[in-house]
This record gives C-alpha cells, sequence and structure tokens, in this order.
C-alpha cells in the first residue's frame, strides 16, 4: 500500500509557504512609512518548487539516511528590495503589496482545494463518502 503520498506534501508546502509570504507582505504594509525600510519578499512557490529539482533520485529527509541526496527543504529565502526611489529610502510599494497579498490568496486557497480534493480521492478508493 501507499507508505508516502507527495500531494500531501506539496499542498501543505503550498499552504505554508502562502503563510509565509503573507505574513512578509503584512509586515511590509505595516511598514510602507518607515523611513530606510527595505521591502522584503520570497521566492514565488512556483519557482521554489522548480528549483527543488526533480531527476527520480532518491532524497533524504533526515541526515541518518543513506544513498539520499539532501537538501529536501526548499529553499525560503527572504529578500529585500534595496535602492527605493522615495525620499525617505522606502522600497515599499503598497500597490505591489496588495497585488501580492491577493496572489498569495489564491495560491492558499489552491492549496487548500489540493488537499480536499486528494481527501476525497483517498476516502473514495477506501469506499468511504
Amino acid at each position: 500500500m501507499f507508505k508516502e503520498l507527495n500531494v500531501f506534501k506539496i499542498a501543505y508546502s503550498m499552504a505554508t509557504h502562502a503563510g509565509k509570504r503573507q505574513a512578509l507582505v503584512a509586515q511590509n504594509i505595516a511598514n510602507a512609512d518607515t523611513p530606510g525600510y527595505n521591502a522584503k519578499d520570497i521566492k514565488p512557490f512556483k519557482e521554489v518548487y522548480a528549483q527543488r529539482g526533480h531527476s527520480g533520485d532518491m532524497v533524504a529527509s533526515r541526515s541518518n539516511h543513506l544513498n539520499g541526496a539532501g537538501g529536501t527543504h526548499m529553499n525560503w529565502a527572504v529578500s529585500e528590495t534595496r535602492g527605493g526611489g522615495d525620499p525617505n529610502e522606502n522600497t515599499v510599494s503598497i500597490e505591489s503589496e496588495v497585488l501580492k497579498g491577493v496572489e498569495v490568496k489564491r495560491q492558499h486557497d489552491r492549496a487548500l482545494a489540493i488537499y480536499k480534493s486528494s481527501m476525497k480521492v483517498l476516502r473514495a478508493s477506501l469506499g468511504k463518502n
């Protein structure tokens, strides 16, 4: 039988990524008038997931696993936008932050939809509706 269902891990990672990115968007909006504040962001989930690499090789999920490539954690490094054209050297654009917030909400909703759909398929395969 199945030992591991990757679709649940992907949905979890997508929802977690959305939560982290939403927190950064909220932080940026809260500091929109702070002099010298640099807007923070992380790469979109699509880019992070694509960089992870899917060559079909085994991946070690713990340091004591043998024969697996390490580095299963996704790179959600926070980056800062430097050098604003604003007189107070603030790089936050409220408009772009609001658009990022909408994008993040859609990502989170998509992750929940994937999770719910996968649960329905799993329940149906077990004969439980």
